[in-house]
């Protein structure tokens, strides 16, 4: 059953999403940096630029739960299944996902923030030769 509103939903569940594809990005870098990576600067710059968007994001969507008193809890989480609770005004939803579920819509959010960091670099990709 649904307590929690369409609204308050999307901004927790964008929360939790846009939370994992963070730490996929700073764990990225951490591979990249470590990695045999001939030429490095060019991810680095692109994934530092959609870390720097995301969190914006990510601080917007935390000012706006803490103002709604929204929150997100794991409750459990296993090889198939992750579980969390969704709070929200003495609300609570359960929610679980399918892990590779959770794995298409980080996927998709780093592709969002990927195509948002690319005009950036379109400049500089132009070579006379």
């Amino acid at each position: 059953m649904r307590y929690l509103n369409d609204e308050e939903l999307a901004v927790a569940s964008r929360f939790l999403f846009l939370s994992m594809a963070l730490l996929v990005m700073q764990q990225d870098i951490r591979t990249i940096e470590s990695g045999a990576f001939k030429i490095k600067e060019p991810y680095l710059k692109l994934l530092e630029k959609m870390i720097a968007e995301a969190t914006n994001e990510r601080h917007m969507l935390r000012d706006t739960m803490r103002k709604k008193a929204i929150k997100v809890v794991i409750l459990n989480k296993n090889d198939s299944f992750s579980s969390y609770l969704f709070l929200c005004q003495g609300r609570e939803e359960t929610r679980n996902y399918f892990n590779p579920a959770i794995r298409k819509k980080v996927e998709a959010i780093v592709q969002e923030f990927m195509l948002k960091a690319l005009p950036l670099f379109q400049p500089h990709a132009s070579a006379n030769i």
